[in-house]
């Protein structure tokens, strides 16, 4: 089974995710190869141990490598965890330090300890904690240069100037290199958030305008049902004529068709003929329902228009009537044998409706067939 597809803003903020982790990864990648890696070869005899910086450099690839295939792909993990593989990273700073000559330890041979900070940016990204730890690899890093530089006696004022020249120089790329990525990362979700939002309140108040333009159709239809029985007996019309009961029971099931039709029910059409079946039997008039198949979804202007000619029918019978409905996937017929009189059939866009009178009894049937 296929899984649902997400939101198309937090695919949205997911790609944006997606590209700052790539560029971050290619930033790395790029650093590394454009420039450690031509430094080891250029500075090759500033070297002492030319052989411990290359290895220094694999080491340190191999991390990168690990890292960038975790960030781009969070289903793989690392073997050890982002503080082991930075320790390790420092070990190689460290290494590149030890292999050069001691009036080249501010050369760019010494690439490691500028460096290391971009493969700690990858190896953080993903924790919560990535300023914190950035911070501690920083001044990690700086101890490990301080210790190289004592150990070549190059701590004077020019050395230690330059140090701190190139040690916040490369800081102020990296962490803003990090910062940034992560604030656009950041922006990208809280635009899908507030997407989102938005998205919900907007079919939060299109389904509430919907809701109030129901009401308002059906305070329509209950008027008209209502209003032609109402303003004849308002003008004087006599109620214990048949013609004006007639009406009055023919506005009366209409009404109550209407409310049954408010009602959440798996079969709205059967639900509202049962309604109107009890509001005839009300009056003492025996009603026999038939029901034969399920009814398929029908929409409510159809469903209307589907039971006027039999809700006519029912509301006109005297004594008795008898009530069918068949249903298959895509026909639905609604038949109406009674002792009412003939009237005129109305003739709803959608159905068709026949009707025929044999020995004194009025047979309509209202049906619906799929287009």
């Amino acid at each position: 089974m296929s899984e649902p597809n997400p939101d198309p803003e937090l695919l949205v903020a997911q790609r944006y995710s997606l590209a700052s982790t790539r560029a971050a990864v290619t930033i790395v990648a790029a650093w590394h190869l454009g420039s450690d890696l031509p430094s080891t070869l250029i500075g090759w005899s500033e070297y002492r141990w030319p052989l411990v910086a290359l290895g220094a450099w694999i080491v340190y690839s191999v991390i990168g490598v690990a890292a960038s295939m975790v960030l781009l792909d969070p289903a793989r993990k690392l073997p050890f965890g982002p503080w082991a593989a930075g320790a390790l990273a420092l070990l190689a700073d460290a290494a590149v330090i030890v292999a050069c000559r001691p009036e080249a330890i501010m050369a760019p041979a010494n690439w490691g300890w500028g460096s290391v900070g971009w493969l700690a940016l990858i190896l953080f990204w993903r924790r919560r904690s990535w300023p914190t730890d950035l911070g501690l690899f920083f001044l990690a890093n700086a101890i490990v240069m301080l210790v190289g530089m004592a150990a070549a006696d190059s701590l004077d004022r020019v050395w230690i100037g330059k140090f701190l020249v190139i040690l916040f120089g490369s800081m102020a790329l990296q962490a803003g290199a990090s910062a940034g990525a992560h604030g656009f990362d950041l922006a990208a979700r809280w635009a899908a958030d507030n997407s989102r939002t938005l998205a919900r309140a907007e079919a939060a108040q299109r389904a509430a305008e919907q809701v109030h333009a129901d009401r308002l159709r059906r305070y329509a239809q209950a008027r008209q049902a209502a209003a032609p029985v109402l303003t004849r007996l308002a003008e004087g019309a006599d109620p214990s004529d048949p013609d004006v009961q007639h009406a009055c029971a023919v506005g009366a099931a209409r009404l109550r068709r209407l409310i049954a039709e408010t009602d959440d029910t798996p079969n709205p059409l059967l639900h509202t003929l049962r309604a109107c079946v009890f509001d005839i039997e009300k009056r003492g008039v025996v009603v026999n329902l038939l029901t034969a198949g399920t009814v398929p979804p029908l929409a409510l202007e159809v469903r209307q228009a589907l039971i006027e000619a039999p809700l006519e029918a029912l509301a006109r019978a005297r004594k008795q009537a008898r009530v069918t409905l068949v249903a298959t996937a895509t026909q639905v017929i609604i038949s109406v044998l009674s002792d009412a009189e003939e009237f005129v059939l109305p003739s709803p866009d959608g159905v068709h409706v026949a009707t025929q009178v044999e020995g004194g009894l009025l047979w309509i049937e209202s049906g619906w067939t799929a287009p």
